[in-house]
């Protein structure tokens, strides 16, 4: 073992309370002393990852450089961090046993019978300590998905438990964060919920050594002590979470009630003088804005915001980098046509039509790229966005009526959009696409050459269909530019229509890779044009 500490924060009572806020928040507290931090997310689920499934029942798809499809808690831990993560950094109970299955037909476990404990156990340890025995880290913070007690997460629990044994108290340590809910009726906090967890947690074997405690009130120093004998820890190791006013606001409370410090005396660690001042000018930003803008996000998933959660922060990110508040208005591509697209869209400063994937709702995003465009509203497509712009374009610009996607009619007889080349054989669904990080040439004098200022970038992708190159010089000869190209393959990543004041559509995911720190260069210069359409009005 490595002289790494580990930090284990598992969840009680009710889901969403913010593990991954709260995980991501300690951890930007101590990477501001200077240590070197990592955090990892072990989900229970048995999906192998994320990649399969609806947006509707887990959120967005967060992916990494190296092309891994991972939780969306992945993209808080590098928005508050501003380091990439990894394929390492998030596995499921699906990539676990199908990595000690593959081991057991292999004969690694030698005849012996495969078990939760040890075989399981085991496989979960060793991806624990991965990111830790890599030396590249000081402290590795890990994050239990789910609600201790339920069925699925006790082999992680387990893991946990055997892992502080082998460690000892001085290298790992427990947070757990609970509810204390406040009973309107009674007029008063209630700290049982929270016994109840810990207790849960206690009878798998697992003592709690910090609570975290989310309340919409203040909690006072009697229910600080009352949690604390009743749950087994020190006083000062029990920390209010209450509701904040922004997710960005959350690592200055934990400041305040000293997680950081608590942390670092549990795990014998030096104090260090801590640097957050690029943090809070970025809150500072953000809380005192000059200026508001209305921008519209065009999706089939809007009514569940962490569809888009990567879209809405690198808003908040690229907001404050303009000294101005964004206003996100999220309309439904399915129920936007023609008829209603002006009525919906005219007060907007700005249009992003978002990613997906099939046919519902994309006539509804074509609509609004017509309007956009012949409205002179900026626009950014991403991802699907970007083939619904050069479909509108084919259709309303260069009379072919049939174009559309394969996608969406694999029939068509103009498929502006068509299958990759390498796409075509694939059966399993799963983790397939075209994933990850790749270089992308811009055109000098493109808008999205002068938002970059570079000449070459990397983003990351995910998707199977592509710009049918075929199409390539009649699209660019109406009017639409092709000003950004994959070196390697040629594919046509950045479409841009110069007679138009800021129209832009990227095949990649740039909100992938917006950080507070460093908000991504296309959002920013996006808001800015947004802000002087909205001057010009």
């Amino acid at each position: 073992m490595s002289n790494t500490k580990y930090i284990f924060v598992t969840g009680g009572v009710t889901s969403s309370l913010g593990k991954g806020i709260i995980a991501a928040s300690l951890a930007k507290l101590l990477q501001a002393q200077k240590y070197r931090v990592t955090i990892q997310k072990f989900d229970p689920y048995i999906n192998v990852d994320p990649g399969t499934l609806n947006p509707y029942e887990h959120g967005e798809c967060f992916v990494t450089d190296d092309g891994a499809e991972t939780d969306l808690d992945l993209g808080h831990y590098e928005r508050f961090l501003n380091v990439s993560t990894s394929q390492a950094n998030n596995v499921t109970t699906g990539r676990v046993y199908q990595s000690v299955i593959d081991k057991e037909r292999k004969g690694v476990f030698l005849g012996k019978t495969v078990q939760v404990v040890p075989h399981i156990t085991n496989e979960i340890k060793e991806r624990m300590c991965l990111l830790g025995e890599s030396g590249d880290y000081d402290i590795v913070i890990t994050e239990i998905g789910g609600t201790v007690g339920d069925i699925e997460s006790l082999p992680y629990v387990e893991a946990v438990r055997q892992l502080i044994w082998e460690l000892g108290d001085e290298n790992a340590m427990v947070i757990h964060l609970t509810l204390v809910p406040y009973l309107s009726a009674a007029g008063e906090l209630k700290t049982k919920p929270t016994q109840h967890s810990v207790k849960t947690l206690m009878e798998s074997g697992v003592k709690a050594n910090i609570l975290v405690c989310r309340t919409e009130h203040e909690i006072s120093d009697d229910i600080k002590r009352k949690l604390a004998l009743f749950c087994n820890v020190k006083q000062e190791a029990v920390i209010e979470s209450i509701d904040a006013e922004t997710i960005y606001d959350v690592p200055l409370l934990m400041l305040d009630e000293g997680l950081d410090q608590v942390v670092l005396n549990m795990l014998k660690l030096e104090s260090r003088a801590s640097d957050l001042d690029q943090w809070k000018e970025f809150l500072r930003k953000h809380k005192n804005p000059k200026e508001q803008i209305t921008i519209g996000l065009i999706g089939k998933y809007v009514e569940l915001q962490d569809s888009y959660k990567s879209i809405l922060e690198s808003l908040i990110h690229s907001g404050a980098a303009n000294e101005v508040k964004v206003k996100v208005e999220s309309i439904h591509s399915e129920f936007l046509n023609a008829e209603n697209v002006f009525e919906k869209l005219k007060n907007l400063d700005g249009v992003i039509v978002a990613p997906g994937f099939g046919g519902r709702g994309t006539e509804g995003k074509i609509d609004a790229v017509r309007y956009v465009r012949e409205n002179n509203i900026p626009f950014l497509g991403i991802c699907l966005g970007m083939q619904m712009a050069v479909i509108e374009h084919a259709r309303n610009v260069m009379g072919l009526k049939d174009a559309n996607s394969i996608e969406m009619d694999e029939h068509c007889t103009e498929p502006l959009i068509s299958i990759m080349e390498n796409q075509k054989t694939i059966t399993d669904m799963g983790g397939t696409m075209r994933l990850g990080a790749w270089d992308c040439d811009l055109s000098e004098g493109s808008l999205a050459h002068k938002a970059y200022g570079k000449n070459t970038i990397s983003e990351r992708h995910r998707h199977r269909y592509e710009f049918n190159d075929q199409y390539r010089k009649e699209v660019e000869a109406s009017g639409l530019k092709a000003t950004g190209i994959n070196p390697k393959t040629g594919l046509v990543e950045v479409v841009e229509n110069p007679d138009h004041p800021w129209f832009v559509g990227v095949q990649y995911h740039p909100e992938y890779k917006s950080t507070v720190l460093n908000p991504h260069p296309l959002f920013v210069d996006f808001v800015q044009a947004s802000l002087q359409y909205n001057h010009s009005k």
